[in-house]
């Protein structure tokens, strides 16, 4: 068994140390209310920040450190490209600095453009950039790029250098899991939650392999665990949700698939089950608007088209049905079923059409002209008579 993981981690493998001494390093009296922080100013923080070098560089626009830092800040503020101008400028002035090219690889890995983030993450590497993050994001883009043995070679090296590094034990469990071998999968992924407990990324995966393992005690409480530390995760709902329906509680199910995509739309999971127990409840509608979702983020999923096409042309969405029919033609070449349906439902669409607006001729049946019918022949006079009448 093969299972889809996705490649999700939060930003709390970056080290805290920094805000925990600043937390410190504040007084307040005592009597004074606790006040929560805005989410909005912690969020625009590294844009800002990046805005206020603007001042520095243009007085100094060959200061390749201030180009660095606020290309470094870009990337934070979530501005990849605007990061990679940066890192550009700077390069022109010296393209022997390994970091800019390590920048550069981490602005092209939050673009998706994996090649390049590769080969810039290469050159930082033959320009003497060192410690254990490099070997990390290099097996991180390999994973990516589902390029296995890649990832797990780089992997490698990271513990090598850095041993008890979580997130290289992380990306070790993707990499097994996606490879099938399950088992190594979850003791990778066991052995980083033991060196961090709170990641609920970690969870959510253990959570999602031992349910596909049919091990749904265990991956209720990965879930539970999950769902204190991260209460706005649509992925651990579905994951809590799915040990209950394993468990023979489907409507409890159910409500922690609705709630899953109340708090995530794109868990598309929720979609595919909550359509799946529509079809079991003969509920055509609510089967398309599940399914439809499903489809839209994995086309593979199983029965999924069938379903819907089945849910579309009870409905009498006929034009509908007929391009997921004509799908599963092309999914599954020669299905003499499908190829039926699509005969079928095309001539059904056509009907509906006027003359003008047909893709297909539209035959009739021609009656056969009848036959001319045959008048008698009149009886001949005998040759006698008629010599005896001269």
């Amino acid at each position: 068994m093969r299972f889809s993981v996705s490649i999700r981690f939060s930003s709390r493998w970056l080290p805290l140390v920094g805000s925990l001494a600043v937390a410190a390093c504040q007084s307040a009296p005592s009597e004074q209310p606790d006040t929560l922080v805005n989410l909005k100013t912690v969020q625009s923080g590294p844009r800002v920040q990046a805005d206020e070098l603007n001042g520095a560089i243009a007085r100094e626009p060959r200061n390749t450190a201030l180009l660095a830092r606020r290309a470094t800040l870009r990337l934070a503020a979530g501005q990849p490209t605007a990061a990679l101008t940066d890192v550009a400028a700077a390069l022109e002035i010296d393209d022997s600095d390994s970091n800019l090219y390590f920048i550069q690889a981490k602005a092209y890995r939050a673009l998706g453009q994996l090649p390049a983030a590769l080969a810039a993450a290469r050159q930082a590497a033959d320009l003497g950039f060192s410690g254990p993050e490099l070997p990390l994001f290099v097996g991180e883009t390999h994973l990516a790029a589902r390029n296995y043995p890649a990832a797990l070679d780089n992997l490698d090296r990271t513990l090598r250098l850095d041993p008890d590094q979580p997130a290289a034990l992380f990306y070790k469990g993707l990499a097994y899991a996606a490879t099938a071998d399950t088992s190594t999968a979850v003791q990778y992924l066991q052995d980083a939650l033991a060196r961090d407990s709170r990641e609920p990324e970690i969870l959510h995966q253990l959570a999602f392999l031992l349910n596909a393992w049919r091990i749904p005690a265990d991956a209720a409480r990965y879930a539970a665990l999950g769902m204190k530390l991260d209460t706005a995760s649509g992925l651990l709902r579905y994951d809590y949700g799915r040990q209950l329906e394993l468990q023979g509680r489907p409507d409890s199910a159910l409500w922690y698939y609705r709630r899953a995509l109340t708090l995530d739309t794109s868990v598309y999971r929720a979609d595919y089950r909550l359509g799946l127990a529509a079809v079991k409840a003969r509920q055509p509608v609510t089967v398309i608007k599940h399914l439809t979702r499903a489809l839209r983020r994995n086309p593979r999923l199983p029965e999924a088209r069938s379903l819907l096409a089945e849910a579309l042309e009870t409905q009498g969405r006929l034009s509908e049905a007929l391009v997921q029919y004509r799908l599963l033609v092309a999914e599954n070449p020669g299905n003499p079923h499908w190829t039926f349906k699509v005969w079928k439902t095309n001539g059904m669409v056509q009907a509906t059409l006027p003359d003008s607006l047909r893709t297909a001729p539209r035959y009739f049946y021609r009656r056969p002209m009848a036959r001319p019918r045959i008048e008698p022949v009149a009886p001949v006079s005998p040759l006698n008579s008629a010599t005896g009448n001269q």
